[in-house]
């Protein structure tokens, strides 16, 4: 299975920000996140906003061109 850019998932190395942000987390968090740390990981040109919304959508992540790689910055919708 390859990632954006036909990089192979399993040669993509997350930061550390990012890995210690999945650390503790939910196996249903990690899942709804980590495709799109990875994403960023091999752009390497954004970094990740993650929203929580209250109900049954929960966590949304999504690149945002604001942030530099490797930062992760938590909203509330």
């Amino acid at each position: 299975m390859n990632g954006p850019q036909g990089y192979p998932l399993a040669m993509i190395e997350l930061p550390d920000s990012y890995q210690a942000y999945l650390e503790g987390k939910s196996e249903r968090v990690v899942q709804t996140i980590r495709p799109v740390l990875m994403q960023s990981a091999a752009d390497r040109l954004h970094g990740v906003r993650i929203s929580y919304n209250p109900g049954p959508t929960g966590h949304q992540a999504h690149l945002d061109e604001n942030l530099p790689f490797g930062t992760i910055v938590e909203d509330i919708d």
